[in-house]
């Protein structure tokens, strides 16, 4: 999970000196967000969030298989894109 995370930091930061993404802790993501998540992805363990600079929440995540799960939200909880 640890390569994951790294590869979700690099592909969203990248080089450039433009605004950065953030990690956002868990606990931190408004509940609206969370609540979309978990009911699009259930069954899967979300792990860890990164808020983009456009405002969006890309959180990701392992199903209880293993296969990693990742659903990217804006703030008021609306679907961008479900991996």
């Amino acid at each position: 999970m640890r390569y994951f995370a790294a590869g979700v930091l690099l592909l969203l930061i990248g080089c450039g000196q433009g605004p950065k993404a953030e990690l956002v802790p868990l606990e931190e993501v408004p509940e609206c967000v969370m609540t979309v998540a978990r009911d699009k992805l259930p069954g899967v363990t979300f792990e860890q969030c990164v808020k983009r600079p456009d405002g969006v929440y890309v959180i990701g995540g392992k199903e209880s298989r293993g296969k990693i799960r990742e659903i990217e939200l804006t703030e008021d909880g609306e679907i961008v894109e479900i991996e």
